[in-house]
Order: structure tokens, then C-alpha cells, then sequence
């Protein structure tokens, strides 16, 4: 019998379209692009927009609302408290609860029983929460959510259960099922990250079995934070801004032939400004090479991860995956952060230094003692040539390269044009296992995979889905099949792009494709009742909406000259 390939699959964290060198962008990704060249790269790979959905989907091959993640993850032990309307509408509610419902199975539970041993170093994220505060409170074999790896078919875990954290000081980190200290000196998160995954590789490897490795790395999801010889690499990249950096990328892209000619580039985001506008350019261009740092150091633990492979010998049958979990984050750090806020990221660096929590043009982003975000003009840089950002579902908020290297298994390396969902990823890994899918977890029936095995195309372009794909996030929502998508920012009316003429979605045809737009809203409707999206949360996405509109404005007021 053919002993199956082992697993890497490398999840980036709110990383763009365009930020690695083989998708068009400028920040150095040497790693990654040997991947890319010797490999397959994905033009049409879709995410569920949020970083808490996508691993849901990623893991179970389900939709995000069918895995209990219909929004963000709530719930457990010192859960942070949901402002305003949120408030007890969605946590612990069904589709809606916050955490890995148990009517599900994910890749390390369809892999573990074909032989394989499950690995996860990074972030978890689908567990519920632990406030920091009240970590000692934790209990894994307490029946409730936060719910561990390790609980849910992973042999080995270290890393975060929740969000987000300082990568120089992270209040909460777990090894297996318990809560751990690290050391303070010369910690980076990234680099543990990649630490961790080394030698779980490197010690199946020796043992000679099977192995799914997830790597889930937090970069380069905020706080702005890196090390100093990274960020000096890119100080002076982005002077020249985001509209420059923009263009350029889309021009490398169309150059690649990863983006039809066709398509010409989204017009600079609505809530954006022109960097020549920008109160701070210094300071705006240092962010983002703070940004530019946290890929980078990434991908110098992807090449770290090949070169653990290689020793071994595993690199030629191993399928080794790299993409990210949704568009960049436009999401403004504000100042005046509460008190909750300054728990949650432990308030202080190990050498007792206040962390100041907001982006704050008087101080230099990227050290330990400052927790910062790059903004919604980077973001839509990130998303070249895409419209909108994280949260989204337009393109920019929902596409991500994807990148599939397996020398054993793809004998041309090229492009693939066809579109693919996280929700394809378990069955596809499923059928290069040789593992059947259960249809019973601990009593619960499981519903079958949403998604579709993708295998065939690692050596043909040619293949096709059969059902569309579906998405909502906070009440925005889309459909999508071969040639159109049908597309709605809440509370938005609906939008109708000629998506193969028209990725960047620039030509609104629902005034004149009436037919079309009515059996493809009526296909939306019927996935969404399918998969239980709640019909009577208007009044949670007005409040998200709202909190992003007070973001545009306090970015616009202080950052913008004009």
C-alpha cells in the first residue's frame, strides 16, 4: 500500500492578496516564492472573511454558521464582555455560540484514525475565550468551551487559543492543555511559532509516520510588532505610499498572468485618502514596513520548515499549503482603549514597560510597548487590486493566494483559475489520506462536507465545482459560481459582477440582469436558511457597522490633512 503524503498547511494571519512576492507585492518572501515557482498558485482561492470563520470552515469543511462560528468566537471562561446589543444575543446560541460546535469533525479528527499524527503550532481560535485575567480558572476537562486542540483531534498543540496577542509578550500561551509561561528573553511569537512546528516535524519524521502539520502563524495580524533588524530591511519601501504601492502591484500581477488584463484596478477605497493628504507620512510609511517585517519573519520560518523537511527527506511527499485566513485588516487601534482591552494584552511588557494601546503618531511602531495597526489605507494596498478589506465579501475581503507545492504529486508547476473555498480543503485532504469522512462524532450525526476535493486540480485546470459558493459575515453577503457573483455590503442593496470579465467589481449589471439577480439571491436565501444564518440580527450588524463608520471618521480626523 502507498504510504499518503504528509500535511503542511501554512495559514497567515489577515495577510492580503498582494503582499508576498509571487502575488505581486514588494515585501521579501524568498520562502514562499520557491514554493510558488516549484508549485501550484491559486488565483481564485476564497476565505470566510474573518479570521474565527475561516478556521472554522478551513477545519471542518463546513460553512462557518454550520460549525457554531457563525460570527466571531464567544463564550468560556472569562469570555470579554460583548458591548452594546451584542450582549447576549449571539454567545452560546447554536450556530451562533462562539466555538467548535461537537456536531462536527475536523481534519485532525478524519486524519488521526487513517494514521496520522495532527499537529498544530500557532493559533486555535475556534475554542470560545480565556480572559488573561482569570487563566488560572481553566479547566480543559471542564465541559465548556474554551475548547482545546488537543480536544478536537490534534496530538500536539502549542500556541494561543485566542485572537490576538503581543508577539513579544503574550499574556496567554498553551502547551497540549496547559496554560505555560515563556521565557521573556529574545521571545518573538513568530519565531515560536515556526520553533514549535520544526520540531513536531522533525520528530514525526524520525518516527516515520504520517503527519498533518497546521501552522498557523499569528503574522501579520496586529499589534504592529517586530524585530528591529526586520523592520529596518523595509524603512524606506513605502514612502512613496499606498497609491504607489497599489499601482505597482497591480502591475506586477497582470504581468504574471495572475490577473486578467482585463481587469483594471479598484479606485482607492472610498473611506481612503491620498497619502499626499496624509498628516504623518513618515510615520504612515514606517507602519507599514512594521507590516512588511511581520511577512517577512514569517516567511523565514516557512524556509526554516523546508529545511526541516529536507533533512528528513519528507520534502518530495510532502503537500505543503500557504495561504491566509482573509484580506488585509482595516481596523483602526484606537487610543482610548479600555481597561478590558489593556487586560487582554497584559498591560505591560515582561520588563514591566506600559504597553501603549493605539496607533499614536508620537511614537515608532514595531516595538514591544506599543500595540498598533496599520490602518484601512494599507489594507486596501493589501487587497490590490480588490475591493474592501477583512470583514467583507467583496474580493478584497475574501481572496487569498494559495499555494500548493508537492513534488511527488504536481509534475508542472503553473496557475489554477478555478474557485476554491476553505470549506474544499478537509475533503481534499481527506481523499489524499485515503481517509472516509465520519458521519458520526460522539453521538452527534454530522452533516456532509460543504465543500469539494479539489485533488484534480494538481494536474489539470479543467476542473469544475458543482455546487456555487456561498458567504456571510455581519449581515454581508455573496454567492458565487463560475462566471458571476452576487455580492451585498449590509445593509446594502444587492450587486451583480460578471466576475470572470469583472473581478475587480467595478460594473454593477443587476439593473440589467434582472433574471439572473432573482434565481441568484433566491440560491443565496436558500443556502443561508440551509446552514442557519439568523434573519433578526439587523440590529447587531447596524452596531458593526456603526463602530466601523466611527473608525472612518476618527481615521479621517486625525490622519487626514484634508
Amino acid at each position: 500500500m502507498t504510504r499518503p503524503p504528509n500535511v503542511v498547511f501554512v495559514l497567515a494571519d489577515d495577510m492580503g492578496f498582494s503582499d508576498l512576492g509571487c502575488y505581486g507585492g514588494e515585501i521579501r518572501t524568498p520562502a514562499i516564492d520557491r514554493l510558488a515557482a516549484a508549485g501550484l498558485r491559486y488565483t481564485q482561492m476564497y476565505n470566510a472573511a474573518r479570521c474565527c470563520p475561516s478556521r472554522a470552515a478551513l477545519l471542518t469543511g463546513l460553512h462557518p454558521h454550520q460549525a457554531g462560528i457563525g460570527w466571531m468566537d464567544f463564550g468560556g471562561i472569562g469570555s470579554p464582555r460583548t458591548p452594546g446589543v451584542f450582549r447576549g444575543w449571539l454567545e452560546r446560541t447554536g450556530r451562533y455560540q462562539g466555538w467548535l460546535d461537537p456536531a462536527t469533525a475536523t481534519i485532525a479528527e478524519v486524519l488521526r484514525p487513517a494514521g496520522y499524527r495532527t499537529m498544530l503550532s500557532g493559533k486555535w481560535h475556534v475554542a470560545g475565550n480565556i480572559n488573561p485575567g482569570e487563566r488560572h480558572l481553566f479547566d480543559p476537562r471542564r465541559p465548556e468551551p474554551p475548547v482545546t486542540p488537543t480536544q478536537r483531534g490534534f496530538d500536539e498543540f502549542f500556541g494561543l487559543l485566542n485572537g490576538a496577542d503581543s508577539y513579544f509578550s503574550p499574556s496567554l500561551v498553551m502547551s497540549g492543555d496547559a496554560v505555560v509561561d515563556v521565557d521573556p528573553d529574545g521571545f518573538y511569537l513568530t519565531d515560536a511559532i515556526t520553533d514549535h512546528a520544526v520540531d513536531m516535524i522533525g520528530r514525526a519524521s524520525a518516527d516515520g509516520v504520517p503527519f498533518f502539520c497546521l501552522v498557523a502563524y499569528t503574522a501579520p495580524h496586529w499589534p504592529l510588532q517586530a524585530l528591529d533588524a526586520d523592520i529596518a530591511r523595509y524603512e524606506a519601501t513605502y514612502r512613496p505610499g499606498w497609491d504607489v504601492i497599489r499601482a505597482e502591484r497591480h502591475e506586477r500581477l497582470r504581468d504574471s498572468g495572475l490577473l486578467d488584463p482585463r481587469w483594471s484596478i479598484a479606485p482607492r477605497d472610498p473611506d481612503s485618502y491620498a497619502f499626499q493628504d496624509a498628516r504623518y507620512p513618515d510615520w504612515e510609511a514606517l507602519r507599514m514596513a512594521v507590516y512588511a517585517a511581520q511577512v517577512d519573519r514569517m516567511d523565514q520560518g516557512v524556509g526554516r520548515i523546508l529545511d526541516a523537511l529536507t533533512t528528513a527527506g519528507a520534502l518530495e511527499d510532502t503537500v505543503v499549503m500557504v495561504c491566509s485566513d482573509n484580506g488585509g485588516c482595516s481596523e483602526l487601534l484606537q487610543e482610548d482603549a479600555d481597561g478590558d482591552d489593556i487586560e487582554r494584552y497584559g498591560g505591560a511588557t515582561r520588563d514591566g514597560r506600559v504597553i501603549q494601546i493605539g496607533n499614536r503618531p508620537d511614537l515608532r511602531p514595531g516595538g514591544p510597548d506599543t500595540f498598533m495597526s496599520y490602518d484601512l489605507p494599507w489594507a486596501n494596498a493589501s487587497n490590490a487590486p480588490f475591493r474592501r478589506y477583512k470583514s467583507w465579501v467583496h474580493e478584497g475581503g475574501i481572496s487569498t493566494p494559495f499555494i500548493v507545492h508537492w513534488p511527488a504529486g504536481i509534475a508542472e508547476p503553473g496557475l489554477r483559475r478555478a474557485p476554491l473555498h476553505f470549506v474544499d480543503v478537509l475533503p481534499t485532504l481527506a481523499e489524499l489520506a485515503g481517509a472516509p469522512i465520519p458521519t458520526e462524532r460522539d453521538g452527534h450525526a454530522l452533516p456532509p462536507p460543504a465543500g469539494e476535493s479539489f485533488v484534480r486540480t494538481f494536474v489539470s485546470d479543467s476542473w469544475r465545482r458543482e455546487r456555487d459558493l456561498w458567504f456571510e459575515h455581519e449581515g454581508n453577503r455573496a454567492l458565487r459560481d463560475e462566471a458571476w457573483k452576487l455580492v451585498s455590503r449590509f445593509p446594502g442593496s444587492w450587486e451583480l459582477y460578471q466576475i470572470e470579465d469583472d473581478r475587480t467589481e467595478m460594473h454593477d449589471l443587476a439593473g440589467s440582469e434582472a433574471a439572473r439577480l432573482r434565481r441568484m439571491v433566491g440560491a443565496w436565501e436558500d443556502r443561508a436558511r440551509e446552514v442557519g444564518v439568523r434573519s433578526d440580527l439587523d440590529a447587531v450588524w447596524t452596531e458593526v457597522r456603526t463602530l466601523h463608520d466611527a473608525g472612518v471618521a476618527a481615521l479621517h480626523a486625525r490622519f487626514c490633512r484634508s
